[in-house]
């Protein structure tokens, strides 16, 4: 279910996503907001850091989680630029997070819908997601970036 906030919100995650677009990151940027208050922020950045697990998700988590002294983000939401991927759901998961917004589906890699849904899944715990929000944004960014790719 969309919520009145999503965009706002979604428009945060967005402005990370550039902030890994300009390192030369796939441009994908995630926020973990409590109540009404960010308390985690990330993009990613595995080329920059040589971290396979330097996911924008993950980032945003672990600050969420230092942030807030408690791997349990149980009342948070996950924003995020490109629908997560296998690792950053079980993160996702792990971290008992009760909602997810997404904004571009990724038929690859996909994780909460696309490809697989890893939360339909009998686990203790299962967030709700919401796909879409800001979705031509933050699809035109990231096709931006691959074409950029291919053309060098």
């Amino acid at each position: 279910m969309r919520l009145p906030w999503d965009d706002a919100y979604m428009s945060l995650a967005f402005e990370e996503a550039k902030k890994a677009q300009a390192i030369g990151e796939v441009p994908v940027g995630a926020i973990v907001v409590q109540g009404d208050r960010v308390v985690g922020r990330g993009y990613n950045r595995r080329e920059v850091d040589r971290d396979a697990l330097a996911h924008a998700e993950v980032l945003a988590i672990g600050e969420a989680c230092r942030t807030l002294g408690s791997w349990r983000l149980d009342d948070c939401t996950l924003y995020v630029t490109l629908e997560p991927c296998p690792m950053c759901a079980g993160a996702i998961l792990n971290a008992r997070m009760k909602r997810v917004v997404y904004g571009a589906s990724d038929p690859k890699a996909g994780s909460v819908g696309s490809l697989i849904h890893l939360f339909e899944l009998p686990y203790n715990h299962r967030p709700t997601v919401t796909a879409g929000v800001l979705e031509e944004s933050c699809s035109e960014i990231l096709s931006r970036f691959f074409a950029g790719l291919r053309d060098e």
